[in-house]
């Protein structure tokens, strides 16, 4: 840095080299991620009444099927944002795609319920990788057109479900479950497959001080896009920061404000090694600690809307305007439209249309709390029965406002970390959120069942309103700002 030639940074190299060749190659490794986390969680809705009819299952037991594979995602989402932190990207998506695609096969071969109950909760612990992908794809996107990119990466988990609904269409009536548990880990395992060629992150690289590695990934970029590198030497968003710092330094009046905080900011934010449990409370600094409370209310109302959405499709939907009771409940439930499944699998296009349309228009903030804002009107009729088109439709429209939030918060989410705890961060977030997964089912449609529609949906109306309070209460907007790599420089750059 001091041999007089131009410095830049990660951020300014990948606006010159632009979106090309090497993101759609990134995107691609990355969406199949999101397609494999997609297509587990679809697989849901047709392995537990399957299992009701062949094993003789309860609802409960249905339930809680499902309840493991939350918890698995919860203690994974914490568990590998800490490790990609820590030991790379890389590292991170290579143990989440080994675990899930591994306990996904071997749930096929489950001999009975218990086991199945095991490898389900190892998937989930697989899947609470996801965020890892997504922080990874997002660190290569160049920042004015980060938004964009990142709802065309979101639209691979609605190709996951339609794929996994397709997939359960033909093969559930002739194979049976087991083969469709197998069929869709197979995503996962095209993760390992191509692993050797997945490169590191060069956010990462920079930020623990292997600026020749990060070089050698963002020269790889410019080959493979057909452009050129900034001219000068590589230096990271805190190098940058020390520079500006020392090129204009400040008044001596505010040195002797508080030195010691200041200093000790600079070197809690510049700690590249911080893990485990300082990384949690890192996210919980004076810096943070806004950011951080308001993004998990929004993550934990997220899951809890979408997932009470699909469920609530199918509660609502009867068509006869009655209360069914408990018991009729399971015993239909063993039978599954594998066509309007299918077809309702569509509403979520809608959603990432509009997220695309508005995330870099309106911003990250607006477009969020407008879409929850919204998701209140169409809940709102619901209160009392409504006929069945007309009820389809609502929760169709709220379906479509839900999506779009839930694509709009992994956008944002790890834009405002920096790279040092960012997937740390989101993956708490998203263990917060699964909390609202393995909730609704119980608080939603228990009601539901129980002849309680009015208190059902008065309860997503309060999670869904508070939710949109907390997008509007959002410290800063993140529309075409550069990604930061050490707290200090984060709330610098506020």
């Amino acid at each position: 840095m001091g041999d007089g030639k131009a410095n830049f940074t990660v951020d300014e190299a990948l606006v010159g080299m632009g979106f090309g060749k090497f993101q759609v190659l990134v995107l691609t490794y990355a969406g199949m991620a999101w397609i494999s986390e997609a297509m587990e969680m679809m697989l849901l809705s047709f392995v537990g009444p399957a299992l009701a009819s062949s094993w003789g299952l309860s609802s409960n037991q249905q339930a809680l099927l499902t309840t493991v594979v939350f918890a698995g995602m919860l203690v994974g989402a914490y568990s590998w944002g800490i490790v990609s932190d820590r030991h790379g990207r890389r590292k991170g998506f290579l143990i989440t795609a080994t675990v899930t695609a591994s306990a996904g096969f071997l749930s096929a071969l489950a001999p009975n319920y218990t086991w199945l109950m095991i490898f389900r909760c190892f998937v989930g612990l697989g899947l609470g990788g996801g965020p890892v992908l997504s922080s990874w794809f997002l660190e290569f996107i160049p920042a004015p057109n980060r938004g964009t990119w990142m709802v065309v990466f979101s639209a691979f988990w609605t190709v996951g479900t339609i794929f996994e609904a397709s997939l359960a269409w033909f093969v559930m009536p002739t194979l049976g479950w087991r083969w469709l548990l197998a069929l869709s880990s197979l995503p996962s395992s095209l993760l390992l497959l191509f692993y050797s060629v997945a490169p590191e992150s060069p956010r990462f690289l920079c930020l623990k001080g292997r600026t020749t590695e990060a070089l050698i990934v963002l020269e790889k970029i410019a080959r493979l896009n057909g452009t050129k590198l900034p001219s000068g030497n590589l230096i990271s968003d805190h190098d940058q920061t020390e520079l500006q710092e020392k090129n204009n330094p400040p008044s001596e009046d505010s040195h002797l404000l508080s030195p010691t905080r200041d200093e000790n900011e600079t070197t809690k934010g510049t700690d590249p090694d911080a893990g485990g449990v300082s990384s949690v409370f890192m996210l919980l600094s004076p810096e943070l600690v806004k950011s951080t409370l308001l993004l998990w209310l929004v993550f934990f109302g997220n899951a809890f809307s979408y997932y009470g959405l699909v469920l609530l499709t199918s509660e609502l939907s009867t068509g006869d305007g009655k209360c069914v009771p408990n018991q009729m409940h399971s015993e239909k439930s063993h039978d599954v439209s594998y066509k309007d499944v299918f077809i309702t699998s569509f509403a979520e296009l809608p959603g990432l249309l509009i997220s695309a349309a508005t995330v870099d228009r309106l911003g990250r903030k607006l477009s969020m709390s407008s879409m929850f804002f919204l998701c209140c009107i169409f809940l709102f009729p619901l209160v009392v029965h409504q006929p069945q088109e007309l009820t389809t439709g609502l929760l169709f429209g709220a379906r479509i406002c839900i999506t779009a939030t839930f694509t709009i918060v992994y956008i944002y989410a790890p834009e405002i970390y920096p790279t040092s705890v960012r997937t740390t961060g989101v993956g708490v977030a998203s263990s917060v959120g699964r909390i609202g997964g393995m909730i609704c089912p119980m608080v939603s449609v228990g009601l539901i069942q129980g002849c309680h529609q009015t208190a059902s949906i008065i309860l997503f109306e309060i999670v869904v309103f508070l939710s949109g309070v907390g997008a509007v209460l959002f410290p800063f907007e993140t529309k075409g700002r550069e990604l930061t790599d050490h707290v200090s420089s984060s709330s610098s750059k506020v």
